[in-house]
């Protein structure tokens, strides 16, 4: 029988200096293999008488014990050198900045709406809501439009098949201005409110969609007149725009909800080919923009909404969302609001940390 203690002292010796793990994986095979010289030795028990297995058994398992055991010690040591290697070349400088993750952004709509909801609740206005799809008494003929009005045809307005429980036309609200009608009938006067919101109308071009924001207000109350109409306006765009020297001027014109009505333009000028608003219109280098459409509250209105209008008057305005967001910030095209393009969006975006305040001032970007 070959000598075992030779043959573990040289197998532990080889297999100590073994430096990598092919040439471990060598030894393993040469030694515990199929054709290794233990598995050899375990093949030869079955030759051997019973006496002979007896006393030679044990010998030769507590050699490949100690050779299996010896290869698993090697492996790990083997493996720990080589993590200890591998952490010593692939350090991480931690005084580095982190890596840039996309970060969203508040669209300029929802930006410009906070903004508005910012001013008017400092000069006492609540926010009011209401439904996008809309019954023709409630978007039309509550707010003095006749049958024969234009606004009511297909070709302005995106009606539904249905009809209500009433027997009325559903269609796309084409102006928030329903939410006036709503709130007046459900809270009575003095009211004091801004309805912004989504608005529908079958146009679509460089500065109209299909699709557009708008908000508009509303004052019920006793002694109300135009004065208090301009001054909420001349107040309102003056933060807005965070200028000064913002001039309105007072056009009379018509629409069938106010009585009498004015389209309210804002002084302007070029600065560097683009629009900005500041300055009287008149002056040298100025020029005149249309901007919003007002005026008091017809009487027949404030009729349909169960007041009596002997004793409330009010005014109310409308001015698109989304046409204040492209004056503000300079936007050209009304159809990049609702693109999607995520260079359009983070170019335009607010930081949604970055709430509008009057302190801070409503326009800030972060």
């Amino acid at each position: 029988m070959t000598d075992l203690a030779t043959m573990r002292d040289t197998a532990l010796a080889r297999i100590e200096e073994a430096g990598d793990a092919a040439a471990l994986e060598a030894l393993r095979v040469e030694f515990l293999g199929k054709q290794g010289s233990i598995s050899a030795l375990m093949k030869t028990l079955g030759k051997m008488s019973p006496e002979e297995r007896q006393s030679e058994a044990p010998k030769i398992q507590a050699l490949r014990t100690d050779v299996a055991d010896a290869l698993a010690a090697r492996k790990d040591a083997i493996d720990a050198a080589a993590l200890e290697a591998r952490l010593a070349t692939e350090t991480l400088d931690l005084t580095l900045p982190a890596p840039h993750a996309p970060r969203g952004s508040v669209h300029p709509v929802s930006q410009v709406m906070d903004e508005l909801a910012e001013i008017f609740a400092d000069l006492g206005f609540s926010v009011a809501t209401g439904p996008e799809i809309e019954d023709d008494w409630h978007n039309f003929t509550a707010l003095n439009m006749a049958e024969t009005h234009p606004a009511r045809a297909m070709h302005d307005t995106f009606y539904f098949p249905d009809v209500d429980s009433e027997g009325r036309r559903m269609l796309l609200r084409t102006h928030t201005s329903p939410v006036q009608i709503r709130s007046m009938v459900a809270q009575g006067a003095p009211i004091r409110i801004i309805a912004p919101g989504r608005v529908y109308r079958s146009d679509s071009d460089a500065t109209h969609t299909p699709m557009f924001h708008q908000v508009e207000g509303l004052v019920i109350d006793k002694g109300i007149h135009l004065g208090h109409l301009k001054w909420t306006l001349e107040t309102f765009l003056k933060a807005f725009f965070e200028r000064d020297d913002i001039v309105l001027r007072l056009r009379p014109s018509y629409f069938p909800f106010t009585e009498p009505s004015v389209e309210v333009d804002v002084g302007w000028q070029d600065v560097g080919g683009r629009r900005v608003l500041g300055g009287d219109g008149d002056a040298p280098g100025h020029g005149w923009m249309e901007l919003l459409g007002s005026g008091m509250v017809n009487a027949r209105v404030i009729e349909f909404a169960g007041l009596d209008p002997k004793e409330w008057q009010g005014f109310a305005f409308g001015v698109g969302v989304d046409r204040l967001a492209m004056l503000k910030y300079g936007m050209d095209d009304l159809r990049a609001f609702f693109d999607g393009d995520q260079r359009w969006l983070d170019h335009y975006g607010f930081s949604p940390f970055d709430q509008p305040t009057l302190s801070a001032g409503v326009g800030a970007k972060a």
